[in-house]
């Protein structure tokens, strides 16, 4: 790029953001004494749009900038100073590019991290008149040209690409929370999507093509940077969603969640896996990928390119109050299934021992309250930690119903749904869980749809059914479904500070293959950490062949017995659960099915399902979503097996891994046996009558999300 018009560039940057040339140059002055200083730096620039003069409005990239700014700063140990974020306005192509070049690429050297995130619309653009000449572009602000409007300033991929790899820096890491794709169908309206149809008579700027050819032409080495995109199929759209309070995108949410609880020995592999079962979780088929020109660039650790410098978290302190007890927290470490029903009154820790007790939440903030009698004065930037989980009893399914409903379909529906109120209500100010609407195909089809449009199998009705006759038919998915809601409430591998390791194998013969691996965090350091998934080419979520023998391996690598309870979903649409079904001796006559419970003693290791007559269980040969939760516990699952004893099972068919036929019943069960676990319940009597009270010492939930092909 000739000096003039980098000079021009820059001056245009420094305008929007406010700064004079005189600070600039005081700004400079910083960077490069520290680039004169030994140690590596770490650099990032963080681009999020949502108001585009020319494109509907999105919601979430403003607060993507703001998830990867925190967790950069407080997780990764950037310097405030060395993260430059561009929005809105502010991120127009040339200054997009005027800012790589200054930021990072005057700035960065060998062993130095650098970061780049952008969030906001893709699409293609055609760059000749072939079809080979549609390549993927990132929209920046100033999408079209004013001057010529079918001139259009988007940035190629290919040319992004080509800036980060030639940085002369190996840790470069970008995240692209964006997708290129635009659907031919309508979507729901419960989220946005991250894509802009293609527009066929869109030229694209002289400036950028002459650019891309100017960068092509450089002799500078490339490095391996490391791409994470939101979708890993170019047909998949990347999404947003409304959470509890606030708009994120998916990826970038599920993304930076994990990573506040992440394990340095982490891989890229199952990062990806980890990313793409929360997103699942969330009722959106969207698998995240990666574009990197390394040898087997998953199998890489996380920290091979992020250097972690502090301990997993679920968040941190933002302000301290004048009394120097009432805390501002960021709470970003949370799942959103579980931040949504984070309850007053749940308590944290911060690293120096100091309780924190929750006293309300907006969004991603919280405010809490010092336990009485602190040692010591808590500082803005403290990581908190999870330590009681407090969680509503009363929650239910909540339901949006499709805009394309008709008015009386609405009247009738809401109606319909006040009648089951205490397993699914409509969602009014609150996050969907799944929308009620009619089949496209058919519209006289009334059925339950995931969040992302996908159709709930076996829930369409017949042509022509009443809406009220709908809801009624719905209700016994309702309860599967809320039932999935509560158990997946449990999940804290990240925050569970019972060490424990579960493995999900395939059995071959004798031997056996990892399919998957999930430990909690807070109790292994990050050099024995093992955590795996084994995924096929283009698949995030790690994949099984229809028919294979499988077993979970549970070792107990803590000081105390604990208890086991297997529960999972079929394609979100049949219950399933482990029977520890014990084996009656030939004297005894009684035919009547016995339960027992699983205990694994310290430091050993329990198969299951495993007994004398067979080892592992087999897997159908159609092709199939699976979901289960292995939980975890110091105490007796008494509760639970009793729900699971109260169901009529034919005695002769004592399969280990069999249909639930009592789901809801069971989840309470299992919430109540893991509350009764708790050894702080007593202490907090006021809110255990309305509320379950969870101790992160005395339980662990692991999720494995698997497709059957």
């Amino acid at each position: 790029m000739k000096r003039r018009a980098f000079l021009e560039r820059i001056s245009r940057l420094l305008a929007v953001l406010g700064l004079t040339e005189a600070e600039w140059l005081t700004l400079g002055d910083r960077y490069y004494q520290a680039l004169a200083q030994p140690t590596s730096r770490k650099l990032a620039l963080l681009i999020g749009i949502n108001k585009y003069p020319h494109s509907p409005a999105l919601g979430g990239c403003l607060t993507d900038v703001e998830l990867q700014r925190e967790l950069l700063i407080h997780r990764f140990g950037f310097a405030t100073s060395d993260i430059l974020t561009l929005t809105e306005e502010q991120a127009s192509r040339e200054f997009i590019e005027a800012a790589f070049f200054d930021h990072l690429g005057k700035q960065a050297k060998a062993g130095d991290v650098v970061v780049f995130h952008f969030s906001g619309y893709g699409t293609r653009v055609k760059l000749g008149t072939l079809p080979e000449t549609v390549q993927n572009a990132i929209i920046p602000v100033d999408e079209k040209n004013i001057q010529n409007k079918r001139v259009v300033n988007y940035l190629l991929e290919e040319t992004l690409l080509l800036l980060l790899r030639s940085l002369p820096c190996d840790k470069v890491t970008a995240v692209l929370d964006t997708s290129y794709h635009a659907p031919t169908t309508s979507q729901p309206s419960t989220w946005r999507i991250r894509t802009r149809p293609e527009l066929p008579v869109a030229k694209l700027a002289v400036e950028e093509l002459e650019f891309l050819q100017q960068l092509k032409t450089q002799n500078s080495a490339a490095n391996n940077a490391i791409v994470l995109k939101a979708t890993s199929d170019e047909n998949q759209q990347a999404g947003e969603l409304l959470f509890s309070g606030f708009s994120a995108g998916l990826f970038t949410y599920a993304l930076t969640q994990y990573l506040w609880e992440a394990t340095p020995a982490t891989t890229i592999q199952f990062l990806l896996s980890h990313v793409s079962s929360s997103i699942s979780k969330l009722g959106i088929q969207q698998q995240p990928g990666l574009l990197s020109e390394q040898k087997n660039p998953q199998t890489a650790l996380i920290v091979d390119h992020l250097p972690l410098e502090s301990t997993s978290a679920e968040g941190f302190v933002t302000d301290v109050d004048e009394d120097g007890k009432t805390l501002q927290l960021w709470l970003a470490g949370l799942p959103p299934q579980i931040l949504e029903y984070y309850g007053v009154n749940s308590r944290l820790t911060l690293a120096t021992g100091e309780e924190l007790i929750l006293k309300s939440r907006t969004g991603l903030t919280a405010k809490a309250q010092l336990s009485p009698e602190p040692t010591t004065t808590p500082q803005v930037g403290q990581l908190v930690q999870e330590a009681i989980r407090v969680l509503p009893r009363n929650i239910n399914l909540t339901v949006a119903l499709d805009t394309e409903l008709e008015r009386i379909e609405r009247v009738d529906a809401t109606s319909a749904f006040a009648a089951i109120t205490r397993i699914a209500n409509i969602a009014a100010e609150q996050p969907a869980n799944y929308v009620f609407g009619k089949l496209q195909q058919t519209p006289s089809r009334y059925g339950l749809f995931s969040v992302g449009g996908e159709l709930i199998l076996n829930t369409a009705g017949e042509v022509g059914e009443a809406v009220k006759v709908a809801v009624q038919r719905l209700k016994p998915q309702f309860s599967t479904l809320l039932a999935a809601k509560l158990w997946r409430l449990t999940e804290n591998e990240g925050s569970s500070r019972l060490p424990v390791k579960g493995t999900l194998e395939i059995i071959h013969n004798i031997s056996t293959r990892v399919v998957m691996q999930r430990e909690t965090g807070r109790s292994r350091s990050g050099e024995t950490a093992t955590n795996k998934a084994l995924t096929t080419q283009g698949k995030a979520i790690p994949t099984v062949p229809g028919g294979s023998r499988m077993q979970y391996r549970v070792e107990n690598l803590s000081d105390r017995s604990i208890y086991l309870m297997l529960i999972g979903l079929n394609n979100t649409r049949s219950a399933i659960a482990f029977y520890p079904w014990q084996i009656a001796p030939e004297e005894v006559s009684d035919t009547k099915p016995h339960l027992q419970e699983i205990v694994i003693a310290p430091g050993q290791t329990r198969r299951i399902p495993q007994n004398d007559a067979s080892i592992g269980w087999m897997l159908p040969t159609r092709a199939l979503f699976c979901e289960h939760q292995l939980i975890l516990s110091t105490s007796p699952f008494s509760e639970t097996l009793e729900a699971l004893r109260t169901a009529k099972y034919p005695t002769a068919d004592q399969q280990p891994i069999s249909p639930l036929v009592n789901p809801l019943e069971v989840a309470q069960a299992l919430l109540q046996d893991l509350h009764n676990a708790s050894q702080v319940k007593t202490e907090m009597n006021g809110t255990a009558t309305d509320s379950y009270i969870l101790d992160v010492n005395n339980w662990a939930s692991l999720n494995f999300s698997f497709q059957v092909l």
